[in-house]
């Protein structure tokens, strides 16, 4: 079966992968110069299934009027916000009940831990692991608040122990153990919650290597394509025309993030979809001593920080301010101050790359995936900031689907169906 993948992300290139392991002819249609170019590029690089869950959650709602009047706060408006974007925040709002966040935690943990063994079959398969700085040893929580420590013990460490996933809760003094390279940290922390299983890589490179991969086995990628619209009768697709181009396709996913929503809205489908902003700074390593030997999440400031061979990158922040891609001089300077002040003396900041993209959000927290109301039409879309976490499982799951499979995962609450009428027609 010809298949179509339109986007050379992180998503859209492991959904290639396993279309080809089931015997498609695949084409990837992406309209920049390679793959992960978009928000794939720069983004935290956390592998983190024990940590997977909604953004839309209580803490959040209790904290986001404060944040609202901080500057380089963890959650805030830019310049280019929408009106789609105040619609889309009532629904995040609303999915901010303890209830919601619980059901859509559940979902997003599903969907995680299956996309983490998935990514151990891959790189068991392809002997891969070194080539894109994997580095599975873990990720620490830091917490500088008490409070923080204290919700942490009586809300994610009781999620954490009812899937059965390991972790470990530290106090100050264990912090440095876990961990060296704290020992010359500026900042005094209450305690810690590691997740021995979750795990760090840089998902450009990955990208990268498994396009390379899959050229050389016959899927063919076409860079440069500037996607303009689903060829069709209304009810069914047959195709893709671009800015250069017209493509027939036997099936067609739709795997383009943040752009997903525009490109559906002519078939009638209206995905809850919305580009949120992210920031991220990776600088060279200049004394390996002096360098996290795991990932690490500041739960003050909501950043990440990831090891990536020989460099360290500081990622955080989520701006909602519509497709804006500027980069404010005063977002850098943040990042570049939260990590010194972790890893004095780490980085090599002179020609350190500074970078923003765009989280592609569903308001309640978990992807879309499968068939739309138009036949031969799949979506593999709406990840947020955990497209690298879920990219195999989607991928796979996906891949099934057009295939006629049915998929080893419950899909509940994890395809279009649960938004009912309200994203169609």
């Amino acid at each position: 079966m010809r298949v179509i993948v339109l986007g050379a992300g992180v998503v859209g290139v492991t959904t290639a992968y396993y279309l080809q392991q089931a015997g498609h002819q695949v084409t990837v249609l992406e309209q920049g110069n390679g793959p992960a170019e978009g928000a794939s590029y720069g983004n935290a690089g956390g592998l983190c299934p024990g940590f997977s869950g909604p953004w839309a959650s209580p803490g959040v709602l209790r904290k986001g009027l404060g944040w609202l009047l901080k500057k380089n706060a963890p959650l805030a408006f830019g310049r280019g916000v929408e009106f789609a974007d105040l619609s889309w925040l009532q629904h995040f709002v609303a999915n901010c009940r303890r209830a919601n966040f619980a059901r859509n935690k559940a979902r997003m943990q599903r969907i995680a831990h299956y996309s983490q063994a998935r990514l151990i079959e891959l790189n068991r398969d392809l002997g891969w692991g070194e080539n894109y700085d994997f580095r599975p040893t873990g990720v620490l929580q830091l917490f500088r608040d008490p409070k923080d420590l204290a919700a942490a013990e009586s809300g994610a460490v009781r999620v954490l122990q009812a899937a059965g996933v390991a972790h470990r809760l530290a106090g100050n003094d264990q912090l440095v153990a876990l961990d060296p390279a704290l020992a010359g940290s500026a900042q005094h922390f209450v305690g810690g919650l590691l997740l021995p299983g979750d795990a760090s890589g840089d998902s450009h490179k990955f990208s990268q290597a498994l396009a390379d991969w899959l050229s050389s086995r016959g899927v063919e990628f076409r860079y440069g394509q500037r996607i303009e619209a689903l060829i069709g009768n209304g009810r069914s697709v047959n195709g893709v025309r671009t800015e250069r181009d017209q493509f027939a396709a036997d099936a067609v996913v739709v795997a383009l993030g943040a752009s997903a929503a525009k490109l559906l809205k002519p078939w009638r489908i209206r995905l809850p979809i919305r580009p949120v902003k992210g920031y991220s700074l990776t600088a060279r390593i200049k004394s390996s001593a002096l360098a996290p030997s795991l990932a690490v999440m500041d739960e003050q400031h909501k950043t990440f920080v990831a090891r990536l061979g020989d460099r360290i990158r500081i990622a955080g922040m989520a701006e909602i301010s519509g497709f804006d891609a500027r980069l404010p001089d005063g977002k850098r300077a943040f990042l570049q101050e939260r990590l010194e002040e972790l890893y004095p003396g780490v980085a090599a900041f002179s020609d350190a790359e500074f970078w923003s993209g765009l989280r592609p959000m569903t308001w309640d927290g978990p992807p879309i995936l499968g068939k739309t109301p138009v036949e031969r039409l799949f979506l593999n879309a709406g990840h947020g900031s955990s497209g690298w976490t879920q990219a195999c499982g989607t991928g796979r799951i996906v891949a099934d689907i057009v295939s006629g499979k049915t998929p080893d995962l419950d899909l509940d609450g994890l395809t279009l169906d649960r938004f009912g009428k309200a994203v169609i027609g």
